[in-house]
């Protein structure tokens, strides 16, 4: 009898138990800021793949890219300022 391992695990691997828990989601809402800024950054790079970047494509960047670092930085004091006892930061 052959036992097929791989389909076992592909059934099993999407069962109710793997669903996010309440933590994971609120982590990942916490962090959809930092996200969809480095989505919009990677738009805009994406658009410079099949051409020469005109002016506007490397303002478009660079604005994308400074959205992208402010709220990393944002995140991370938020971040910091949370596990701080206290809220010192």
């Amino acid at each position: 009898m052959n036992h097929i391992v791989t389909v076992q695990d592909a059934v099993t691997a999407f069962a109710d138990f793997m669903e996010p828990t309440k933590a994971e989601l609120d982590a990942i809402e916490q962090e959809m800021p930092v996200i969809l800024a480095d989505v919009d950054l990677l738009d805009a790079q994406i658009i410079t793949l099949d051409r020469t970047p005109t002016e506007l494509d490397e303002r478009r960047i660079r604005r994308a890219r400074r959205r992208a670092l402010a709220a990393r930085v944002t995140l991370v004091n938020r971040t910091a300022s949370a596990s701080q006892p206290g809220g010192a930061a």
